[in-house]
């Protein structure tokens, strides 16, 4: 039996999925009964908790060969990431009760870095709670999803220009699919170690913000363009699209530009390169886009 958290979202999602099709059992944890209801008729056992909800979350682990966590995605935290601090230490609490055999969490890229991270903060909070446990951990850190490229696709469609907060245009960023991240992850949980293990997780190209830009027009059918967004407007806009603290999102993309959040230098950790190609990605998300 291995329990999945947040299954309602992508990498969740896709973790359960790849474990079912593997022949796994598994629970899946939601916050609404409701959502239950898609993974019920697949035959799977479904748990309700919320990721600050330590009694409820250990019942959800209760029995478990091993679990799969995750911060809960917040791009607009309050001051200080009070909500991210209480849910990392509630799943704590709860593994450290039920005692699953093994943990798989979601961190991401620069995760073990203390200071500077911005919105991946929220993550460490994570690694932070559960690095006392005595159980074998294996943390993932991926890269830039791909998918993130889907609020570009609207004004890419609209104006010719894709909006870019990375610098400089041509420097290559990894990215990485959200389906293998799932793909792995649920790989990750069907293994056997001991200890603790971190596993880097990148795509199989590196791609500049033009690279980015031109492949988005071939996948909408208009030619399009990387435009800087210049630094003194990041703010406004941010606030405009629902942040109160747009202070970790601007140090989050600042320290992505400078170089401050990257992977661990070679050798240090587990290093998968996933298969899944941006223009891959890209194709679906102008589907829906």
């Amino acid at each position: 039996m291995f329990v999945i958290t947040a299954v309602t979202g992508k990498v969740g999602g896709t973790t359960a999925h790849a474990l079912i099709s593997a022949g796994h059992k598994i629970r899946a944890v939601v916050r609404d009964r409701a959502k239950g209801a898609e993974w019920e008729k697949l035959g799977v056992e479904v748990a309700v908790a919320t990721f600050d909800d330590a009694d409820a979350l250990a019942r959800a682990f209760e029995g478990a060969e091993g679990v799969f966590v995750m911060a809960s995605p917040n791009f607009a935290p309050d001051p200080g990431f009070p909500g991210a601090r209480r849910d990392a230490a509630a799943q704590a609490a709860a593994i450290q009760r039920a005692q699953p055999g093994k943990v798989v969490m979601l961190s991401s890229i620069g995760g073990q870095r203390t200071s500077g991270l911005g919105l991946i903060t929220q993550v460490h909070m994570l690694e932070e709670a559960l690095a006392p446990l005595t159980m074998p951990v294996a943390t993932l850190r991926p890269t830039w999803f791909m998918e993130n490229s889907l609020w570009d696709i609207a004004p890419a469609r609209e104006t010719g220009e894709m909006p870019s907060y990375l610098s400089p245009l041509d420097k290559p960023y990894s990215m990485i699919a959200t389906a293998d991240i799932g793909a792995i992850a649920a790989r990750t949980m069907a293994e056997s170690w001991t200890g603790r293990r971190v596993i880097e997780i990148e795509g199989p190209k590196r791609y500049t913000q033009i690279e980015i830009a031109t492949l988005i027009g071939q996948a909408i059918g208009r030619p399009v363009v990387a435009k800087p967004v210049p630094r003194a407007e990041w703010e406004q806009r941010f606030r405009a699209q629902g942040a109160a603290w747009p202070e970790p999102r601007i140090e989050m993309i600042e320290s992505f530009s400078s170089g401050w959040i990257d992977f661990e230098p070679a050798e240090v950790n587990e290093h998968v390169v996933a298969p899944t190609p941006f223009e891959t990605v890209l194709a679906e998300l102008a589907k829906i886009a």
